[in-house]
């Protein structure tokens, strides 16, 4: 994604770029510094979202998924993510996560963190691990995504209510399948 102004107002533009096979090197250089960061509250680390799933088209951001030992520690960790040029915003609306952002308002990364064995850690794990197994489910959810970004190009709230209820139908899927 990148920024333009719309009308004298910063407009963070809406890119979906076909798979890019430096995304999991990208992915494993950073999963590197945060390892050095939280060291031994650290887990796991795992590549989430659409750049975590080969052949789907993906906003150009990579999503990190930390599994830590308690939740409630991270925020100890925040000046060491600021050093690495992420900016902490708390739970940011999903309560027992931690999330950060690298890049501004040209973001290169999301990190998502959660307590190792939480329902939101499982939910992206199922989700990822769903896509990755399903090719046709994978490929309608590229195509949502490429439409998406063409109808709603400067409205990135638009982009995502307009995936809104197909990602959260697939969740459930994924849950399901993910549990069995």
């Amino acid at each position: 994604m990148l920024s333009s102004k719309l009308e004298g107002l910063l407009v963070r533009v809406v890119v979906v770029n076909d798979y890019n096979y430096q995304w999991p090197s990208m992915f494993k250089v950073e999963a590197d510094k945060i390892c050095e960061v939280f060291g031994e509250e650290l887990i796991a680390v795992h590549h989430i979202g659409s750049t975590s799933v080969p052949g789907i088209k993906a906003k150009p951001i990579i999503d990190i998924m930390p599994l830590v030992r308690d939740i409630e520690v991270v925020d100890k960790f925040n000046d060491r993510m600021i050093a690495l040029g992420y900016e902490p915003m708390g739970e940011f609306g999903i309560p027992k996560r931690r999330f950060f952002y690298k890049g501004g308002e040209d973001r290169t990364h999301h990190i998502h963190i959660f307590e190792y064995g939480s329902i939101g850690a499982e939910r992206h794990l199922a989700f990822r691990d769903f896509l990755r197994k399903h090719e046709n489910d994978a490929k309608e959810y590229s195509l949502l995504k490429e439409l998406l970004a063409k109808r709603f190009p400067n409205d990135i709230e638009g982009y995502i209510d307009g995936k809104n209820d197909f990602v959260k139908s697939l969740e459930q899927k994924a849950i399901k399948w993910y549990r069995d």
